[in-house]
């Protein structure tokens, strides 16, 4: 699963966390405080707004709308333990987190806080790149596709002894 939609990294994530059908997440530039940012992108009233009219329309810089925020939606974000969750995570899903050291979005440290409560993670932090990877869009692919490759690898290599296992069981079975 691959995240790079607002709060997606938190739903593959947090999808993660609860069902053991995930093999493989790629977290790009996820928020771990989810509490944090809301101001930002809903406005310093949001709280008031969302409470008198029981959701938020969010819109992009040109005024288009992009999405809808219910109270409902918003108090399960506000309540989510990040933590909680990132130790849920399977320890045979394996996680790669990819941010921007200049992130002025989603600070890097959060980042730093998935690294801490997942086990089996990977993090990479890309020099100078921004919430957008803007003149790093190359790198980014780079390390996504090194990533996938190396997971792909990993599991052929697994399965290749699984069934090497089973070979010589089956052979020292009959001796």
């Amino acid at each position: 699963m691959l995240n790079r939609v607002p709060a997606g990294g938190n739903v593959v994530l947090l999808y993660a966390s609860k069902y053991n059908d995930v093999p493989t997440v790629i977290n790009i530039s996820g928020r771990f405080h989810l509490e944090k940012g809301m101001e930002g992108r809903l406005g310093k009233d949001f709280l008031q707004r969302i409470k008198q009219n029981g959701f938020i329309d969010v819109t992009n810089r040109k005024g288009q709308f992009e999405y809808r925020v219910t109270q409902e939606s918003l108090m399960d974000r506000l309540t989510t333990d990040t933590r909680a969750a990132c130790l849920s995570i399977d320890q045979n899903c394996r996680l790669l987190t990819i941010h921007g050291s200049r992130d002025k979005i989603v600070p890097a440290k959060d980042a730093l806080e998935f690294a801490r409560f997942i086990r089996n993670h990977k993090l990479h932090i890309i020099e100078g790149a921004d919430h957008e990877y803007t003149a790093h869009q190359d790198e980014l692919a780079t390390v996504v596709l090194d990533f996938v490759k190396a997971v792909r690898e990993d599991r052929n290599t697994a399965e290749l002894l699984q069934s090497c296992e089973r070979a010589v069981n089956f052979i020292k079975a009959r001796i």
